[in-house]
């Protein structure tokens, strides 16, 4: 089969609107990740996850069910016990602990079909169909639209939580908002990357961006856009190479860190030479 052809598939061509509906939110959200300095949250909610969709298929639900339960809850848990305190480290790793301890002991209980766990590690992403698309896309572009709506507000108490306050914004009500939307995106970005590589998809992007410039706006479509040049690369380099697309996505996501790291070094060594 040709290049084309294989392209023309009605699964890969799922898998691509599916990856770019999450790369897109993903690269929103990432952005206040790293801004926020949460990317411990971020990998804590995706292993949340895993409990809430093994639970689910234990019980016979579908793990999208199990997904949006305990990542919805587990980010409302860390924005409230964490949004004052300044230990909120802890309060987000007694949450992994816990979670972790459940997700064991549902599939200890299991005992059906080891790809349904599988993919909630790996991510499936050339198994998605229209209805997962659907799903997908509502979900990301929900989280989009809030991200727009609620932009200069999340970005104040993002900066600046002491004069957002003093202004009369409330840095808990935002924390709420913004560990939901990092839930949602993390239920979303589950489906392609899997568990144990959702991480990589929302923090390397955004951060990859956040040393190229300091502009906020122009960061984060910055960070948008790594995400999706990642989503589709990899994609490609899965469907035409051979290997697992959640590899090749989280590849490129990394390594367009490591290229914007050594792109800033470059520049400060030339800034430098000029002064000199």
């Amino acid at each position: 089969m040709s290049l084309r052809e294989l392209l023309a598939t009605s699964f890969v061509q799922h898998a691509f609107y599916a990856v770019t509906a999450v790369a897109l939110a993903a690269g929103a959200v990432g952005y206040f990740v790293v801004l926020r300095r949460q990317a411990f949250a971020a990998h804590a909610i995706g292993h949340v996850g895993f409990a809430g969709a093994a639970g689910a298929v234990l019980l016979g639900l579908s793990p999208i069910f199990g997904l949006l339960v305990f990542c919805l809850g587990a980010g409302l848990l860390i924005g409230f016990a964490g949004a004052e305190l300044d230990d909120r480290d802890a309060v987000v790793g007694v949450t992994l602990t816990a979670a972790l301890g459940l997700g064991v002991l549902f599939i200890s209980l299991y005992s059906g079909y080891a790809n349904a766990t599988y993919s909630i590690l790996f991510g499936q992403i050339l198994g998605v169909t229209w209805s997962d698309v659907g799903l997908v896309a509502a979900l990301s572009m929900g989280v989009l639209l809030v991200v727009s709506l609620t932009y200069r507000p999340l970005l104040f108490v993002s900066v600046d939580a002491q004069s957002a306050a003093s202004r009369g914004l409330s840095t808990r009500a935002m924390s709420l908002l913004f560990m939901s939307l990092l839930g949602v995106t993390t239920v979303v970005a589950i489906q392609i990357v899997g568990v144990l590589l959702v991480f990589s998809l929302l923090v390397a992007p955004a951060a990859a961006a956040e040393v190229l410039t300091s502009r906020p706006l122009r960061t984060m479509f910055l960070a948008m856009g790594f995400a999706l040049a990642s989503a589709w690369l990899g994609l490609f380099f899965g469907v035409w190479i051979g290997g697992p697309v959640s590899f090749w996505i989280t590849a490129l996501a990394s390594l367009a860190y490591l290229t914007a790291r050594a792109t800033n070094a470059t520049r400060a060594r030339r800034a430098r030479r000029v002064v000199a």
